[in-house]
């Protein structure tokens, strides 16, 4: 069994409540500059999954993004660049068609397409340097590392860090249908259709779907993500993508950050101790809103503690990364 402690998380008074911890970062934080390459792997199934790797030296880290996150995710390009600066080598990967250029296939990324990070590492297994020996995971991503890690017995990682993470989809989709969370709700949905439009501006579109019928996630969910994806419907993909039924498996050492007033999910949502593996620490804050974490005593002046433990989790591992 794992086990749940309390985060030393203090929220800046400032930034009072859930909402206010998920907006501000996302309005006001510009990623940095960034020097780094691409790398494309090309997928068994004939798709493509592109990296971007810092030419730093250092243990490897992969950060994995979130729904319709990528680089200039307010959360994204500043950990790059300070992993960068604290001595490892970050892989930043885009998950399949949220790179500059839309995916080869019909299917996209989704909540649970473990096979794709799966096969991701025991590409980069063949690298000189080997795999990396950690992964960071936000939101969706966090629940796509989760999964993963509860689903495979041999990981290369030894070690693991899930932020924000839906533990049940569906829980996610009726919680992002109340009060202000529908602001969540209708910038995302607009950009998944925003993709989807863009994907398939050169190439016929599979379904016969109107997009502008679209307004929830469920909608959404039933008839485009499970369709393209293989899954029967709505409640087939939250089933079989949620995370929260892998975690009792997990025997890598993982951390989950997580804040009870999450405006994405629902407080009950958050999973007990005896459902957690062996290998796995809930660090639960009772402030944090969604990948949020600002401290900081003077307004204008924060201070993104969710970085500093990133790199304090790193740094502790009970593995060694290289």
């Amino acid at each position: 069994m794992g086990s749940i402690t309390p985060s030393g998380f203090k929220p800046a008074w400032w930034l009072p409540g859930g909402h206010l911890q998920t907006i501000w970062p996302a309005l006001s934080r510009r990623a940095p500059p960034r020097n780094l390459y691409r790398r494309r792997i090309e997928l068994a199934d004939g798709d493509f999954i592109d990296l971007a790797c810092a030419s730093s030296v250092g243990p490897r880290v992969l950060v994995i993004h979130g729904l319709e996150g990528g680089l200039d995710s307010h959360y994204a390009g500043t950990l790059v660049e300070r992993l960068m600066r604290e001595g490892f080598q970050p892989l930043f990967l885009h998950l399949r068609g949220c790179s500059d250029e839309p995916n080869r296939l019909d299917r996209a990324y989704h909540s649970g397409a473990s096979d794709d990070l799966a096969e991701v590492l025991a590409v980069l297994a063949g690298d000189p340097q080997g795999p990396p020996r950690a992964a960071i995971g936000f939101s969706l991503g966090g629940n796509l590392l989760l999964k993963y890690l509860g689903e495979t017995q041999a990981s290369p990682l030894g070690f693991a860090i899930a932020v924000s993470v839906p533990f049940v989809l569906r829980d996610a989709m009726l919680r992002l249908n109340l009060g202000f969370s529908r602001i969540y709700r209708r910038h995302l949905i607009s950009k998944l259709k925003e993709s989807l439009r863009r994907k398939f501006r050169t190439r016929p579109f599979p379904l016969a779907v109107d997009l502008d019928e679209i307004f929830d996630f469920n909608d959404f969910d039933d008839r485009i993500t499970a369709p393209l994806n293989g899954f029967a419907g709505v409640f087939d993909y939250y089933s079989r993508a949620s995370c929260r039924g892998f975690l009792p498996r997990i025997q890598t050492p993982t951390l989950i950050i997580h804040a009870r007033d999450d405006p994405f999910l629902y407080p009950t949502t958050i999973p007990y101790a005896h459902e957690l593996g062996p290998g796995v620490t809930l660090e639960l804050a009772d402030h944090g809103g969604h990948v949020g974490f600002i401290a900081g005593r003077w307004p204008g002046r924060p201070h993104y503690w969710l970085e500093d433990r990133i790199i304090a989790a790193l740094r502790a591992t009970p593995v060694p990364l290289t």
